[in-house]
Formats: structure tokens, sequence, C-alpha cells
């Protein structure tokens, strides 16, 4: 079995959500539908799909779009402002954390895709099986499996 990650060009799609978030930090993430969703401290969430397709909306946009029970929606609401406007304790669906993205690099091995954002210090890999149905995240503070 080849385990070798290829580059993978990105498309024009992919280049353009790059362009908005060069410069934005990373405050948290959470899974929702085999959707990544990160935040972004310019009041965007940036959507990453399975399959590596992308979308970055406004995070009251984004959330309202997420397909569950109106609690749920409305606590996830609640935690987004709340990481905004300087982070809290106890979150139930965002996980916080923090890099300035700076690059994105994409590769592929299979039906896997790898996403890799730096910043000057550190970086966060975002690793995404379609056949796990499944993401990981690695940090170069540490990892956790979504």
């Amino acid at each position: 079995m080849n385990s070798a990650w290829r580059e993978l060009e990105s498309t024009t799609h992919q280049d353009h959500v790059v362009a908005h978030v060069i410069g934005a930090t990373v405050l948290g993430h959470f899974t929702f539908d085999e959707t990544l969703h990160l935040l972004l401290d310019i009041g965007f969430i940036w959507s990453i799909y399975l399959d590596g397709q992308m979308v970055l909306l406004p995070h009251g946009v984004a959330v309202r779009e997420l397909e569950l029970d109106a609690e749920s929606r409305a606590r996830i609401g609640e935690e987004v402002e709340l990481q905004l406007a300087g982070g809290a304790d106890g979150l139930q669906y965002l996980e916080p954390i923090e890099l300035t993205v700076s690059s994105v690099s994409f590769f592929e091995n299979a039906d896997r895709r790898r996403f890799v954002l730096s910043d000057e210090d550190s970086a966060l890999t975002i690793e995404a099986s379609i056949a796990e149905r499944e993401f990981r995240l690695i940090h170069s503070s540490g990892s956790s499996n979504l």
C-alpha cells in the first residue's frame, strides 16, 4: 500500500477561500455532519468537508445553516460569540486552538486529504479520511481525533 502524500493543486475556489484566511487566527474548531468548522478571529467560520471542498461564511450564517436542533445550534452560537470575545472555559462544542494562518498547503493520499495551516512558530495539520468519515487534527503543541 502506498502511504506517500503528494502535493495537491488547489482549486480556484480553494485559492479564493485561502486568500481570505491568510493572516486570520484560528480560535477554535468543532465538527458536525462530517464537516470541520474552524472559527476565525475575523468573525467567519471556515468549513472544510471530507473531500477537501471548503466554504467561508460569517459565523452567524454558518451556525444558522447547521442542521441540528435549535438548542444545540443556540449553544454553538453562544460558544462562538464567547470565543470571539476572548475565550471561555467549559465549552461543550468548540475546542479552543490558536494559530495565525500564514500559509496553507494541500496534499492527498488515495481517499485521504491533508491540509497544513502554518504560522511562524507552529502548524495545524488537518487530515480528512473519506473512508473513515473523520477528521484528525494535529497541532504542533498536541493532537486530537475528531
